[in-house]
């Protein structure tokens, strides 16, 4: 294992998961009174349970752990100090030569059904191309891994930026209920009850409304939050999607470059063309599912739909958050490695290595062809 400081960045994250970032600690010292959290643990090992584990950008002196070559690993760091993050911590990637044994080492597992658990949950977040708390929890529940929910919340930060969003969503419906008029106080209230991770009182109207049980309903406001989550990753991420892709379109190798490197790379830029515009159409029909049934109960004051939806809506973020997953990942990584007015210059055998990471979040047909 190596010696991480880029733990000390992560010291000001909330005890919640991002699309990039599950961090552990915080989630263990926020939920360190909670049942579910001691009962129901993501990991085994206290030691997994109180680390912090991120989507990595391999950069080039890291490429040499893994066996095949890829852009974006799953990195798991060990802090040194739990209550000072600024000391830095231990780290290691999923998958990475001897992974097993540096595990070990690093746990110390006294169990091996223990770490036989841990590593099956290790390699199913690791076949996620984000950690978004929906497609991760859904991932992890069809695989019969059932951790607390505090594991699955919105963090902080996105709560924030996601509010106005959430709002003008919301806002249809608390007119509705108040006939038409202005309900500001009772938007905002419904909005920081739906975006928290508790299901509280302010939401049981709604509850009756839908003619859903507490788990039921409780299951379903999981439900609506993701797909608000998702509306607005996909209008957040759009505009640099775009970049992206003009810029994958746009992009010529540097140096010397073999014809059968050219025909790769203009091949690889088409996969990953359409095969983005594929995700997008398809995130875009799964979220008018939403929107479909939403309206139903908005304007033709029908809940009956939109309560189907919500129970059978976790089915689909598999789908919708992989999708959303590869294109996040797409915009994330291409603007990091071309920011904006940088020059666009790589060596074709970078460009390969980049593109053909990408193709691998595409829509099955375009991955195949990849």
């Amino acid at each position: 294992m190596s010696s991480d400081r880029t733990v000390r960045s992560l010291s000001g994250l909330g005890a919640a998961s991002s699309n990039r970032v599950l961090n552990l600690l915080a989630i263990a010292e926020a939920n360190a009174a909670n049942e579910a959290h001691r009962n129901a643990p993501l990991f085994m090992s206290n030691i997994l349970n109180s680390s912090l584990i991120l989507k990595h950008r391999l950069r080039a002196d890291e490429t040499d752990f893994f066996s095949g070559r890829r852009a974006l690993a799953t990195k798991i760091i060990i802090p040194f100090e739990r209550s000072d993050l600024k000391f830095g911590g231990r780290s290691l990637f999923i998958g990475q030569k001897g992974f097993e044994d540096l595990l070990q080492e690093a746990v110390n597992y006294r169990e091996k059904k223990d770490m036989r658990r841990d590593l099956d949950v290790l390699r199913l977040i690791d076949g996620v191309p984000s950690l978004d708390p929906f497609l991760l929890r859904e991932h992890l529940r069809v695989n019969d891994i059932r951790p607390a929910p505090c594991y699955f919340a919105i963090s902080d930060a996105d709560q924030n930026r996601m509010h106005s969003y959430a709002a003008l969503e919301m806002s249809r419906l608390t007119s509705m209920a108040g006939g038409g008029g202005r309900h500001n106080g009772a938007t905002s209230r419904m909005v920081e009850a739906l975006l928290s991770n508790e299901v509280d009182d302010k939401l049981e109207p709604l509850r009756a409304t839908l003619n859903l049980g507490p788990s039921e309903f409780s299951e379903g406001v999981f439900s609506w939050r993701g797909f608000i989550y998702y509306k607005w990753c996909l209008d957040e991420s759009w505009p640099n999607l775009i970049r992206a892709l003009r810029g994958i379109k746009a992009v010529m190798p540097i140096g010397r470059v073999t014809s059968d490197e050219r025909k790769l790379l203009e091949a690889s830029k088409n996969v990953i063309l359409r095969g983005a515009k594929a995700n997008s159409m398809e995130i875009r029909r799964i979220i008018g599912i939403y929107d479909h049934a939403y309206a139903g109960m908005i304007e033709r004051q029908d809940p009956k739909l939109f309560r189907e939806f919500l129970l059978g809506a976790p089915k689909l973020f598999l789908d919708i958050g992989e999708r959303m997953g590869a294109i996040s990942h797409i915009t994330s990584f291409w603007n990091y490695r071309f920011p904006v007015g940088a020059p666009r210059a790589a060596h074709a055998d970078e460009l390969i290595v980049i593109f053909q990471d990408f193709s691998r979040g595409m829509a099955e047909e375009f991955a195949e062809a990849a």
